[in-house]
């Protein structure tokens, strides 16, 4: 289960009261154009008990020129460092542009990610079950408050081009490399100084289980290094990128990762269509927008990489699913995956008004939205033998596995909040609930843009 600490509640209060107040000590004001260098700058500070502190910070440069083109920039340099006082960590820097070679967009990414508790809930949807009580401390059958997780790191480098060939049509080309690195949890540097804490047990997580029945085979268990290629098609009307009012923004993305010398992973092809459509209803102040996203795997790919959603290029530190800040809000981080998958999204945005502010266009939104999603083909093991190993070690099956043939729907519903500087740079807020408690109960995210 996704922890919410008081600390963190407390920081979404406080932005949420910010918004309020800056709404009636702030006076409207037209859009005035924003030249040269900007800057969009958040401080990172959240606590987990098991993670510990969070600091750091991101920035966003945005270079708009003489004006001419704003909203939209020239250059975007993304930077982010920030740290969990127990190890975790993200260190990214993103860069985006349409003019470096006019006539081609040219996106980047460079990142190292180190997660010490990344979330692993099993695969396929309700095929895995989720038992709550196993991470609740207070209860009698707990095991451990992090046995759905295990060690994660990613070294990641991509690089992507665009270029448009007719009207609102474009190509898009790209590679890039992932390194994984995974593991068991690092048990001596989460309990080190939990003074008045109880420290984690030394006991067995669903991840060492999965190794050890060989639901995740032992050659796929420590990770592996995958470079790819990547093509597709573009369709895009939109008015504005960050947070279109109208328009439609459809892709169509093949991703290949072929197989290296000496490696035990097999070529695997993984193909996505993305599309998105957005209906103004009261004009620069109220739209709806959708999302619905099919995502299918051909070959055998890896269990670290079944997760990760494919796009165009990415626009945040992740892009994973389903479940969390991005795909399905409410809902467990990456409790939803499978070799297929299908992926729903509505939303209804509103924008408060234009201020000034600080010598910077400001805007403030509310969004009320709904996610669903489902496994539409489930990742393969041989249930029989998995039973048999379960059982020699005194496990129940019923406990971790369910003889479901499909999945169920996976839904959350909830509401957000938007700090929107210069029309690009977007702090965001929200809060989802799960439908099922197979899903968990509910999260609190907060970070940039919307999630389509």
């Amino acid at each position: 289960m996704e922890l919410i600490s008081d600390f963190k509640a407390r920081i979404v209060l406080i932005l949420c009261f910010s918004i309020f107040y800056i709404n009636i000590h702030a006076q409207d004001s037209s859009q005035v154009v924003i030249k040269g260098w900007t800057l969009g700058a958040l401080p990172t500070i959240t606590y987990d008990s098991d993670l510990g502190f969070q600091y750091g910070g991101l920035t966003n440069f945005y270079y708009f020129g003489d004006g001419s083109t704003y909203p939209e920039y020239l250059h975007s340099l993304y930077f982010e460092i920030s740290r969990f006082t127990k190890g975790s960590g993200i260190n990214r820097f993103f860069y985006d542009s349409k003019y470096l070679i006019p006539g081609y967009r040219i996106t980047t990414d460079l990142s190292y990610l180190t997660e010490q508790a990344m979330s692993f809930y099993g695969f396929n949807g309700v095929q895995s079950v989720y038992n709550p009580d196993w991470i609740d401390e207070n209860s009698v059958s707990y095991r451990s408050r992090l046995f759905y997780a295990h060690d994660r790191k990613i070294f990641r480098f991509t690089f992507d081009l665009q270029r448009n060939f007719y009207q609102y049509f474009r190509w898009i080309t790209g590679t890039g490399v992932y390194d994984y690195r995974i593991g068991p949890l690092d048990l001596d540097r989460l309990n080190h100084g939990r003074k008045n804490q109880s420290p984690l047990p030394d006991t067995a997580s669903l991840y060492d289980l999965y190794v050890t029945w060989n639901v995740i085979p032992a050659e796929q268990k420590d990770g592996g290094i995958h470079p790819f290629l990547k093509g597709g098609l573009v369709y895009d009307t939109r008015d504005n990128e960050p947070n279109p009012f109208k328009g439609v923004f459809t892709e169509v993305v093949i991703t290949l990762y072929p197989k290296l010398k000496g490696q035990s992973a097999e070529t695997h092809l993984k193909t996505a269509i993305i599309h998105r459509q957005y209906f103004t209803l009261i004009k620069k102040h109220l739209a709806f927008a959708y999302r619905v996203m099919y995502q299918n795997t051909f070959g055998e790919a890896p269990f670290y990489l079944q997760p990760y959603l494919t796009t165009t290029f990415l626009r945040g530190a992740n892009n994973e699913g389903l479940g969390g800040a991005k795909s399905i809000r409410g809902v467990l981080r990456n409790r939803v995956v499978g070799n297929d998958m299908f992926l729903s999204n509505v939303e209804l945005r509103a924008k408060t008004g234009n201020v000034r502010l600080f010598k910077q266009n400001f805007y403030f939104g509310l969004n009320l939205f709904a996610d669903a999603g489902v496994v539409t083909r489930f990742i393969p093991f041989d249930k029989d033998q998995v039973r048999q190993n379960l059982e020699s070690e005194g496990y129940v099956y019923s406990d971790f596995f369910k003889n479901n043939n499909r999945d169920q729907l996976h839904m959350g519903l909830g509401s957000g909040l938007r700090i929107v500087m210069n029309e690009n740079f977007i702090i965001a807020l929200d809060y989802g609930i799960a439908f099922r408690k197979q899903d968990g109960t509910s999260g609190i995210y907060i970070g940039l843009n919307y999630a389509f």
